[in-house]
């Protein structure tokens, strides 16, 4: 094979300012080539025999046509073993965590040398790399420092990979012959090294762009997907599982902050893929986990058998990444992953990692409030039935008896407990009192002030008061306990069964309806509503009653409840349902009423209560 003869036009830009070594000059190798002599040289133009120039054709063509490192790596095997036909070839490239050599690339070499981790200064390929010159060595038996990883090989050809003055790795090519390397085969390795450092350095970079881009999408995908699950333990697993797509650790831990005990509580731990359940509970500043919880930052540990700060949970763990979890500057919890290999966890991993923890103390902060608002929900729902079995423990469980009327009473609260309310009140063997209310605002709020009107009634009652007078008493009480925007529009009214009278008062409520015979006419009896304004006095009727007759008290729902196509039920129709029903018992009238308004509303939700009561003098 022709020796070359090269000049500095014929080497990239970044070796060409490079200053040479004695080596470099004795040899006319690497960055800085001495240029051949005669005219040629004089005008500064490369001089390469034409074997070498196909082949660096080639290699130029190879190294332009793929940004896949393997495939940039196989390929320029194959054309170095077109020129140097070489049993035992690699290529090695420096870790930049670990600062080791290790093979990217080998040809004819056992998988128990393949593995090995090679430290810089250390062997042949350690010491090109640490002085960044090649070495030939015609008989490796000579080398004190060869690693007599094949007792086979004799021969040694290693140069180094130099990318903008930085060692990014070593070629190397070994013989089983003495000798068997000469100065040629050194020059046109070391011209293929000084090409393909480039190359390695392009395509590594768009791996790392490719697997940024691929681990920014999992990110992206992963946290659309933790932000959907709001309960906390789903959360957590769910995390655990998604992780390993961008990571493949072997144990991981999210450990939670317990503020009152001030402690972090392990909610969720994985060792080789199965579950287990530290029992332990960390304080605030023990071990990484804690470190990272203090100096509110992610913490990397490249061997934890060297950091004092470790806290041993897996005795089997060699590198560990730490990673707190903060929601608005409140300390939430530590994500902890580890793994059995020293120096596993790059500056990637920190990375996407980081970035996503982010996305998980805001799911956790949404899983954690949600579950607290379906706990209070839970306790409302709770208290709501309370409510509701109290309110009608609070109606009347009894309806008056008297020998010429009966008396009936129907309610659908429009939610679990409601405001509107009915109660029949004794008076004596012939009176009874009969009061129908519908209480400002809804749910809860207007259940209690019903509650408190109902408890006035029941307290006033023992004096008999007429209708008017029992308005004007209980208007003073809620004058006397005010509340904002609180009132009541109640219709109260006096049976007595002696003389068949009903006395009526009305405080703002709807009025009621009288039905005689075949007609049904409403009761023009007008007023304020109960509670709205101090001193305030009503006006009382007294209707005389016959047999047959049926006075209908009904709250404001009934005739405002709504269809589908949001048509009201309106006063018409429920006349027209008295009507229809008039000769029925006052029960299976107030039945027959509330079964007329729920076959329009046909399925609609109620928006307010529906109260209803009957009187009907029965002629006895």
């Amino acid at each position: 094979m022709a020796k070359l003869r090269a000049t500095r036009g014929f080497v990239s830009e970044e070796l060409q300012d490079k200053p040479r070594s004695a080596p470099e000059a004795a040899h006319g190798w690497e960055g800085d080539y001495r240029p051949a002599s005669g005219e040629a040289a004089h005008r500064g133009q490369p001089h390469v025999d034409p074997p070498q120039t196909e082949f660096l054709v080639r290699l130029t063509d190879t190294l332009n046509t793929t940004l896949d490192l393997n495939t940039l790596l196989e390929r320029t095997a194959s054309l170095v073993r077109a020129v140097i036909d070489y049993k035992i070839f690699a290529i090695l490239l420096i870790n930049d965590r670990t600062n080791d050599l290790r093979m990217r690339f080998q040809i004819g070499h056992k998988p128990e040398v393949e593995r090995l981790r090679i430290r810089m200064g250390h062997g042949v390929v350690g010491q090109v790399a640490q002085t960044r010159q090649p070495m030939l060595l015609n008989d490796v038996r000579q080398e004190k420092n060869y690693i007599d990883a094949n007792p086979e090989v004799r021969s040694e050809l290693a140069v180094p990979l130099i990318r903008k003055n930085r060692v990014i790795g070593v070629i190397d090519i070994q013989a089983e012959q003495l000798n068997y390397f000469t100065q040629e085969h050194l020059q046109l390795l070391t011209l293929t090294a000084s090409r393909i450092a480039g190359a390695v350095e392009n395509a590594r970079l768009y791996t790392r762009v490719a697997r940024q881009a691929q681990t920014l999408q999992v990110l992206n995908e992963i946290s659309r997907e933790i932000t959907s699950i709001l309960d906390p333990d789903e959360l957590l697993e769910r995390v655990g599982q998604l992780i390993r797509r961008i990571i493949d650790y072997q144990m991981l831990s999210i450990w939670l902050v317990d503020e009152p005990e001030h402690q972090l509580t392990n909610r969720l731990a994985i060792r080789f893929g199965q579950r287990f359940n530290p029992k332990e509970k960390l304080p605030l500043d023990r071990g990484l986990v804690g470190a990272a919880m203090t100096e509110k930052r992610v913490v990397v540990v490249p061997d934890v058998r060297k950091d004092p700060r470790y806290h041993m949970v897996n005795p089997e763990t060699r590198s560990e990444m730490t990673v707190p979890l903060f929601y608005k500057g409140r300390a939430m919890g530590v994500l902890d992953i580890e793994h059995t290999r020293a120096h596993f966890f790059n500056e990637d991993h920190e990375r996407a990692l980081t970035t996503l923890a982010a996305q998980i103390a805001i799911a956790l902060e949404n899983a954690q409030l949600y579950q607290r608002v379906a706990q209070q929900e839970q306790r409302l729902e709770r208290d709501l039935a309370m409510a509701r079995e109290v309110q009608l423990r609070l109606l009347p469980q009894r309806k008056p008896e008297h020998q010429k009327a009966e008396f009936a009473a129907r309610f659908l609260p429009a939610r679990t407990i409601g405001g509107d309310f009915y109660d029949f009140l004794p008076y004596d063997r012939d009176s009874s009192g009969i009061a129908l209310g519908d209480v400002s605002g809804k749910a809860a709020p207007a259940a209690l002030y019903a509650a408190l009107v109902s408890g006035v009634l029941r307290s006033e009652a023992t004096t008999h008061p007429s209708p008017s007078v029992m308005l004007k008493v209980l208007n003073d009480a809620l004058q006397e306990r005010k509340l904002d925007s609180q009132y009541v529009a109640m219709v109260y009214a006096v049976w007595n069964d002696q003389n068949l009278t009903l006395q009526i008062a009305n405080g703002g409520a709807v009025q009621p309806l009288i039905c005689r015979g075949e007609e049904v006419d409403t009761i023009r009896a007008e007023g304020f509503p109960v509670g709205m304004f101090p001193n305030a006095t009503w006006e009382e009727f007294s209707i005389a009653m016959q047999p047959g007759d049926a006075v209908v008290f009904f709250s404001d729902g009934l005739s405002d409840a709504q269809n589908a196509a949001g048509e009201m039920y309106g006063t018409d129709r429920l006349v027209a349902c008295v009507k229809k029903h008039r000769n029925k018992s006052a029960s299976k009238l107030a039945e027959a009423l509330l079964n007329e308004v729920g076959r329009f509303q046909h399925g609609q939700e109620r928006f307010d209560d529906e109260t209803v009561v009957v009187v009907k003098v029965t002629g006895k």
